[in-house]
């Protein structure tokens, strides 16, 4: 398959520098967390929490109502969110699966609370939504190691 112009140019920029991104961690009334399970590369197969990454010139606030628009369905405000952290995912692959690039994210990590009976349906990027007991995705070897990494320091 031939890589287009648009992904030779996003490949280089996933070679040079690193990704800012948003990470939600949702967690309903009972604690349980909300994961989906990825269709798309780096970390595809595993269950992790939503997000995204944040597009040039995009706001934070911008950026993580689009983010929750689009993977969830329902937007959610700056306000309504607490940031967790800031932290680092590097993964050996890249989202094309192009040799020898690796794929490097400085995640700003937010957590919000929604109603559990809320359902969340699946979008392009998840095979399936699911809410998890804190203590099943911890044990749970589906569920990546940074989506768990979270949910130790919170």
């Amino acid at each position: 398959m031939a890589i287009s112009d648009q992904d030779k140019h996003n490949l280089q920029i996933v070679h040079s520098a690193p990704l800012v991104s948003i990470d939600l961690i949702i967690k309903d009334s009972r604690g349980q967390v909300l994961l989906g399970r990825r269709v798309n590369r780096p970390a595809r197969g595993y269950w992790f929490v939503p997000g995204g990454r944040i597009t040039k010139n995009e706001k934070i606030a911008d950026a993580i109502k689009r983010i929750s628009r689009t993977e969830l369905g329902i937007e959610i405000s700056l306000p309504d969110t607490q940031l967790l952290g800031v932290f680092e995912h590097m993964y050996d692959e890249n989202y094309l699966g192009e040799e020898g690039i690796n794929t490097h994210y400085v995640v700003l990590a937010f957590a919000s609370e929604l109603d559990s009976g809320l359902e969340i349906l699946p979008d392009d990027q998840h095979a399936e939504m699911k809410w998890w007991p804190i203590d099943q995705l911890l044990s749970n070897p589906d569920v990546h190691p940074y989506t768990k990494h979270y949910l130790v320091r919170s």
